[in-house]
């Protein structure tokens, strides 16, 4: 009866002691200052069993047409993707270097996701990474289907393809 008398006190402590910490302005928000290793380890693992959950639309049979693909790397430009996460020949905006959590390379993401986890992220966005939910501002699924199509094909898109497809209507 001690050992959970001991507990529950101690729980009640440090419970304590982190509203104290939060509440009181010593947990430091800056975008300027990493987070620490568990704040990060926690973030990432929440994220992506959050992700997995929620992620449950299936996919389109257009997913790999290449007229798709074109309309998503369009898309993906026109809708300001590029500005945080690059493009084939394209650079970062100098502003995406102030997020924290910095906007992953693309490339390197999407290799690891599923379709339906991409339609879910730039649908839904990302809270406290400035990845807005493009849902919310009347994209259309066909659309954000669309560049799901473009970023499946992205780590083989050249520079010259990107640009054309960007940049055209076709």
């Amino acid at each position: 009866m001690r050992i959970l008398a001991l507990v529950g006190a101690l729980a009640i402590v440090v419970g304590i002691a982190a509203a104290i910490c939060l509440f009181g302005g010593f947990y430091n928000i800056a975008a300027t200052q990493a987070d620490s290793g568990p704040v990060a380890w926690a973030l990432i693992h929440v994220r992506e069993a959050s992700i997995d959950r929620h992620a449950t639309d299936m996919p389109p049979p257009s997913l790999a047409d290449a007229a798709t693909v074109r309309a998503g790397a369009r898309a993906f430009a026109e809708r300001g993707c590029v500005g945080c996460h690059g493009g084939p020949g394209a650079q970062w905006a100098k502003f995406s270097e102030g997020l924290n959590p910095a906007p992953p390379d693309l490339k390197e993401i999407v290799p690891g996701a599923e379709p339906r986890e991409l339609f879910w992220v730039i649908k839904n966005g990302i809270k406290m990474t400035g990845m807005p939910g493009f849902g919310a501002t009347g994209v259309p699924d066909a659309e954000i289907w669309s560049i799901v199509a473009f970023l499946m094909k992205l780590p083989t898109v050249s520079d010259a393809d990107f640009k054309a497809w960007s940049t055209s209507g076709s």
